[in-house]
């Protein structure tokens, strides 16, 4: 990342080539058609290209960065898709550095693209030991991307009970990954 930052083309098409195969199904699944998938995908490396500086001002984190970059650009076309509201909002570069660019959190668990491949096969495992209910919350909000009072609305529970459910979710996600 530090060399697209300089804007070295041979370091995006290496990032391209890591990361390629691990965007474009989570693209996929989130907004279900390849074609749409495949565009995306192509916007989410001119992003990178054009906003790495935006990355140096996280913390170092380049996998988790990239795969929510993926996410969040998917999951908003899936939105305009589905909500008119959505779809009407301009998208822009203050629009993108707000609601596209990741915003990582300090303390995060920093994870590698070689260790994310290494627990691939454990992150079914464990995303199987979670409850019915937390699979289908942590669903809802990451590739359906439904905001927490979508959520609360969709189940008719209060989004207080949403948000403890994803955390609890996530929590066991966690707890699981270590134990296997």
């Amino acid at each position: 990342m530090t060399l697209v930052i300089k804007r070295d083309k041979t370091a995006l098409v290496e990032i391209y080539r890591r990361y390629s195969k691990l965007l474009f199904p989570l693209i996929q699944k989130i907004v279900g058609e390849p074609e749409i998938a495949a565009s995306l995908l192509e916007e989410v490396f001119l992003i990178i290209w054009n906003k790495a500086h935006k990355y140096a001002e996280q913390p170092d984190n380049p996998y988790t960065w990239i795969i929510t970059l993926a996410r969040n650009r998917a999951v908003d076309s899936a939105r305009r898709g589905r909500n008119s509201l959505s779809a009407s909002q301009y998208y822009d570069d203050d629009y993108e550095n707000r609601f596209i660019l990741p915003r990582l959190a300090e303390g995060i668990d920093s994870i590698t693209l070689d260790l994310a491949q290494k627990i691939k096969p454990n992150f079914e495992e464990a995303l199987d030991k979670l409850t019915d209910a937390q699979k289908y919350v942590l669903h809802l909000a990451y590739y359906d991307g439904y905001t927490l009072n979508e959520i609360a609305g969709k189940l008719n529970i209060p989004v207080e009970t949403v948000r403890v459910k994803i955390k609890n979710a996530v929590y066991n996600l966690r707890e699981n990954l270590l134990m296997e």
